[in-house]
């Protein structure tokens, strides 16, 4: 298991069901990990976003912090947020493959289907001859088809 990985579980570890805020120290948890602190910046800005259902903010100095808190969103409300605001005309391979993760790690669709659609959503799968920008916006398109799929799911299993 790489560093990052090890460093975003033992986080998420502290982000229990009945936590969903915590405060770090950047210098000790470098330390516990005996990595730079820059190390510790890295995990936090590319897996503790709002993408991925976070706020972090932090003090700086002697008693600085960083603070964690894990945003509760209704399903639906997630789902919205993805499909109006987050994804727009554009969506490059990697967003695309975070976001299947995440709708997977947030248990709205199973590791089968966010493996399937992270396929579907690939490098290898929109590998046609055509100009970068337009396969990004083919895969918005896709994505956000695959959303609305989602949604109507959820609401036929809500409604009956």
């Amino acid at each position: 298991m790489r560093l990052s990985d090890t460093i975003e579980s033992f986080i998420k570890a502290m982000l229990q069901e009945d936590q969903p805020e915590v405060e770090l120290k950047r210098n000790e948890l470098a330390e516990y990990f005996h990595c730079a602190p820059s190390q510790i910046n890295y995990v936090l800005a590319t897996r503790f976003t709002p993408d991925h259902g976070y706020v972090t903010s932090s003090q700086r100095g002697g008693g600085g912090f960083i603070r964690i808190v894990r945003v509760r969103q209704s399903t639906g409300d997630h789902l919205n947020y993805l499909l109006r605001e987050r994804v727009g005309d554009s969506l490059d391979a990697q967003s695309a493959q975070v976001l299947c993760a995440q709708l997977a790690e947030r248990k709205v669709v199973t590791p089968q289907e966010a493996h399937l659609m992270a396929a579907a959503l690939s490098p290898q799968a929109l590998s046609a001859p055509m100009p970068e920008a337009l396969k990004d916006n083919l895969r918005a398109k896709i994505f956000k088809c695959m959303l609305l799929s989602v949604m109507q799911q959820k609401s036929q299993q809500e409604n009956g």
